[in-house]
């Protein structure tokens, strides 16, 4: 039953099954994730987009709840060759339309060459292809979502006790649960703080790290957050972790720019250029850092693009990544950054000696 349409900017509308009922709109994007279904669908950084997945079978291992990345799943729509029943029934609840039964091959081939593109979905036993071009007409580009983090963010600052050793003061761009559990893991005591917090609420914080989220769309929809890191730039030690790293070298001097298609998967190679060591990362952005400004480095690139996957400065104690150290999923080839940016705290909770 061809029950299910996705409407294309560009003119066409592709037909597949209806999974999840209902219509949506968005960015269509593709990722190349194999597993961890149930962790990319829950990402506060596929917010407004509609994912498509390029492995042939989702969902084979079933739902479980534990790997959650937030509390409810993110994107607008769901695009794959074949979603399991459990997939499909999760979605449904979720009221999350989802389609299936499409050559998903096509779908990335062409966002690889068009670029991430606006779609509608309609799906279900009354669907047709204008309801699908009807939500298309509505699609808004990425960068006009301007108040995308108040979907994506915590509205009150939110506690998380480690062994108190230190104190993180994070920024809830649309933070993924594990960056938390990264650094509670390490001692760390967390406190996630809206996006749109104020430099005086932080200040009160007295945090030894102010680390900036992951997220989605534009950074330069994150004022209040550029704002933070030039407040405490040079006073407080400063991480972030993709749309962070944005954030951060805009607020620093830096430029930011839309990718093409982005970077979605867990097989993405980064270089580090000290050491000449590639690593495999997980990564889910659609926007990069075109230039760092004078004050950051470029430390780590991704080997496909050159596009900059770290940046650092020791004179304002900065470490970012573009990549997911956190994973989840993916490889823990990079775990060790959550250790280094609580090293860089050191200084601060350290004795002074007599």
């Amino acid at each position: 039953m061809t029950d299910a349409y996705v409407a294309i900017e560009g003119g066409h509308v592709l037909t597949g099954r209806a999974r999840a009922p209902g219509t949506a709109r968005g960015e269509l994007v593709f990722t190349t994730a194999y597993t961890g279904s149930e962790e990319s669908l829950t990402d506060p950084s596929y917010a407004e987009q509609v994912l498509t997945f390029s492995y042939p079978l989702i969902g084979n291992y079933g739902v479980r709840d534990e790997r959650f990345e937030s509390t409810h799943v993110q994107p607008t729509a769901v695009v794959a060759r074949e979603l399991t029943d459990d997939v499909a029934e999760w979605l449904t609840d979720e009221g999350v339309p989802a389609v299936d039964h499409l050559d998903t091959r096509d779908v990335v081939t062409e966002v690889r060459e068009e670029g991430a593109m606006k779609c509608g979905i309609a799906a279900g036993p009354d669907a047709t292809p204008d309801d699908a071009r009807a939500e298309l007409d509505q699609c808004k580009a990425m960068s006009d979502h301007v108040d995308i983090g108040a979907a994506v963010s915590v509205t009150e600052p939110v506690h998380h006790a480690g062994d108190g050793k230190y104190d993180v003061a994070l920024v809830d761009c649309g933070a993924k649960g594990s960056i938390v559990s990264s650094l509670v893991e390490r001692g760390a005591d967390v406190t996630v703080f809206p996006y749109d917090t104020t430099a005086a609420t932080v200040a009160e914080a007295d945090p030894d790290i102010l680390f900036v989220s992951n997220g989605p769309g534009d950074p330069e929809n994150f004022g209040a957050a550029q704002e933070l890191v030039q407040e405490f730039a040079g006073e407080v030690p400063i991480a972030g972790i993709c749309l962070g790293q944005q954030v951060v070298a805009s607020a620093l001097g830096g430029k930011t720019e839309k990718m093409t298609f982005g970077h979605r998967g867990v097989n993405q190679p980064v270089r580090d250029l000290e050491t000449g060591q590639v690593v495999m990362t997980t990564q889910n952005h659609g926007y990069t850092v075109a230039e760092p400004g004078d004050d950051l480095d470029v430390t780590q690139v991704n080997v496909n693009d050159d596009t900059p996957e770290g940046l650092e400065s020791d004179d304002l104690d900065v470490l970012t990544r573009q990549y997911h150290p956190e994973a989840n999923p993916g490889p823990h080839d990079s775990l060790g950054f959550f250790d280094d940016v609580l090293g860089m705290a050191e200084a601060r909770v350290a004795p002074t000696a007599d």
